[in-house]
């Protein structure tokens, strides 16, 4: 069932809710929010939610919220990330809503330019943008050597399921109707969540639209990489069998999302030969799936091949 358009300010307050999960934040937190701050847009409303940290992030949070009465602080037991999302959205009464993690960072035109974009085209159920990759003890978006790419307007599922050209949820802005009506983030999923919703939205004839502008800073962080970004590809493989039956459909974008780990492992310099065992997974699983996109595709698998005879640091800096 399509989403309509939706009137973007039915409500008195603000014209945009940021909704950010906190759990265990307390390093990054305070950049994170100051970007938020520093939004050429001040029609918002921040609604953080500590999600159990053990950490001084809530003692955090109450001190920010003290100085900006833009700022609201819940706070819980640990839930998980997509249901204090979820609970972010039920206390917003913005009709958009931005989602942000608590380690990422914004562009000052972040919010201004996608409340423009929704209300230029009310039919959007919701819009995303370019990001930039940047290091895990960045401070700015300036600088990152990496940025992703906008997929054909409107967002299609094959290119959700695919590589994601949403990537995460930090860059992800929907109308509050349409996310309420599909049913919110999915509780039960650990990992890819943020991509579940994208593609549940599109499912339901829901158009998103992107943004050709670096507006969210993704910050990558070597520890735990390579059991993250496998719990990724175990949370990627039980949301395309939700939304795509044919197993042959699904060997082809599995190639495409081993090199999109590939990648990821190359930015966030993580063990060296993690990003070719992507690469030779994603080989075996459908080559020619794997090769779309030739010089992207060679140039992954290049960069898997040198990056095992390379230290860290240069990895780093070729690669992020």
């Amino acid at each position: 069932m399509a989403d309509h358009p939706a009137t973007l300010r039915p409500l008195p307050g603000p014209a945009m809710a940021v909704v950010m999960p906190v759990y265990n934040a307390a390093a990054t937190l305070a950049a994170t929010i100051a970007s938020v701050a520093a939004q050429d847009c001040a029609d918002f409303e921040l609604i953080a939610i500590d999600d159990g940290s053990r950490d001084d992030s809530l003692a955090l949070l109450h001190r920010l919220a003290a100085d900006d009465p833009r700022i609201r602080v819940l706070a819980r037991a640990n839930g998980g990330v997509s249901s204090a999302r979820n609970l972010g959205v039920a206390a917003a009464t913005a009709p958009l809503i931005a989602f942000l993690d608590a380690d990422d960072l914004w562009d000052p035109g972040k919010l201004s330019a996608h409340l423009a974009l929704h209300r230029a085209r009310p039919a959007l159920v919701a819009s995303y943008a370019r990001i930039a990759f940047i290091a895990a003890d960045a401070t700015a978006i300036a600088g990152a050597r990496t940025h992703s790419s906008l997929a054909p307007d409107p967002l299609g599922l094959l290119a959700v399921l695919g590589e994601n050209p949403v990537c995460t949820a930090s860059n992800f802005v929907v109308r509050r109707d349409a996310f309420v009506a599909c049913g919110g983030f999915d509780e039960q999923l650990g990992f890819a969540e943020d991509q579940e919703v994208v593609a549940r939205l599109i499912a339901r004839g829901g158009m998103i639209a992107g943004i050709d502008a670096v507006l969210t800073g993704y910050r990558l962080s070597v520890m735990g990489l390579s059991m993250d970004l496998d719990r990724m590809h175990h949370g990627w493989r039980e949301v395309v069998a939700r939304h795509l039956p044919d197993p042959r459909a699904r060997a082809r974008l599995e190639a495409l999302y081993y090199r999109y780990l590939a990648r990821r492992a190359l930015r966030s310099g993580g063990r060296p030969g993690l990003a070719l065992r992507y690469v030779v997974q994603g080989l075996r699983s459908d080559a020619r799936g794997f090769l779309e996109q030739p010089r992207r595709s060679l140039a992954t698998i290049a960069a898997a091949l040198v990056a095992p005879l390379l230290p860290t640091t240069l990895r780093l800096r070729l690669f992020a």
